[in-house]
């Protein structure tokens, strides 16, 4: 028997390479609404509500307008904007972390900067290699494509327009998610930035272990993540230090996270590092990936790896 899924903003970035994902599938059918429906509330609605599953690829306001056109208790969420990532009632749809999303009617997809941060950083809170209270910072840089219609657009329209350095309000909307879910006391610097790629992120995470409380080693670091994820076909702790790391403008699609640790010939310092799709592991592939698993599928299915 198939889920009936219906993606809510199917049109957009998002909702297309879910789409993708689930094309072919005999396990899901496709509840999909003519062009001159998509907007149209009644026949949301009814979509909505005729769904197994309901995946939001829509803006924050949106999509809890969407929630509210639910009117029963059997439809489940995914909720592929950051209207829901810390709010009460909703699990956070980050298997390899232990959230159960198995179990859960309302999962919020993870925010891409987050999905690095918190693979990195999660695992070494919970270890106590890593004090809850320390001052961490997050550096990060990804594909244009993250910034939705508005920066592709404006990316794609302007040639001269390569990097773009932003946040600096230091009330970036993925913030609160990283504190929450990796149990810090002080929410991290966040330092975001956009190059002119459609894909693909960096997200780097330094710390300066001399100074820490308790003097982490590197060594440690590595092997309480790769322990971590030892079980994961998504998340891959790499052994090896390469001399450099880069986002590739002619990417393909991957749902693929990837985590480094490199540290300094003395010890006293350790960059952390994730790479990923944001458009995959970051976005669409995650959304896949919690389907998958609230469905009772193979939670890999669809997946590019």
């Amino acid at each position: 028997m198939s889920v009936a899924v219906f993606i809510d903003g199917a049109v957009g970035t998002t909702g297309l390479e879910i789409r993708d994902r689930l094309t072919g599938r005999d396990d899901v059918s496709l509840i999909v609404l003519d062009d001159d429906q998509r907007k149209d509330v009644d026949a949301r609605r009814i979509a909505l509500n005729d769904s197994d599953i309901a995946i939001l690829c829509l803006p924050d306001d949106a999509a809890k307008d969407a929630v509210a056109l639910i009117d029963n208790d059997r439809t489940r969420v995914i909720d592929a904007s950051s209207a829901h990532r810390v709010a009460n009632g909703w699990t956070y749809g980050f298997p390899e972390l232990g959230f159960d999303v198995a179990a859960a009617r309302f999962v919020s997809n993870p925010g891409c900067y987050p999905t690095g941060f918190l693979a990195l950083v999660a695992p070494l809170i919970r270890a106590g290699l890593i004090s809850a209270d320390w001052p961490l910072t997050v550096n990060a840089v990804s594909g244009y494509s993250g910034g939705g219609k508005a920066l592709i657009e404006r990316v794609e329209g302007d040639p001269t327009l390569a990097f773009r350095d932003y946040g600096f309000a230091l009330s970036h909307k993925h913030v609160p998610e990283m504190q929450l879910h990796a149990g810090l006391t002080y929410a991290p610097v966040f330092a975001p930035t956009v190059t002119r790629a459609f894909r693909g992120m960096i997200v780097e995470v330094p710390l300066p272990l001399a100074a820490m409380p308790g003097k982490p080693d590197a060594d440690a670091i590595a092997n309480t993540l790769s322990e971590f994820f030892a079980d994961s076909r998504v998340v891959t702790v790499h052994g090896d230090r390469p001399d450099e790391l880069l986002i590739d403008v002619d990417a393909v699609p991957s749902d693929r996270l990837d985590l480094y640790v490199f540290a300094s010939p003395d010890g006293g310092q350790a960059r952390l590092v994730a790479t990923l799709d944001n458009l995959g592991k970051g976005a669409s592939g995650a959304a896949v990936q919690s389907l998958n698993i609230m469905a009772g599928a193979d939670p890999h299915e669809g997946l590019v790896l």
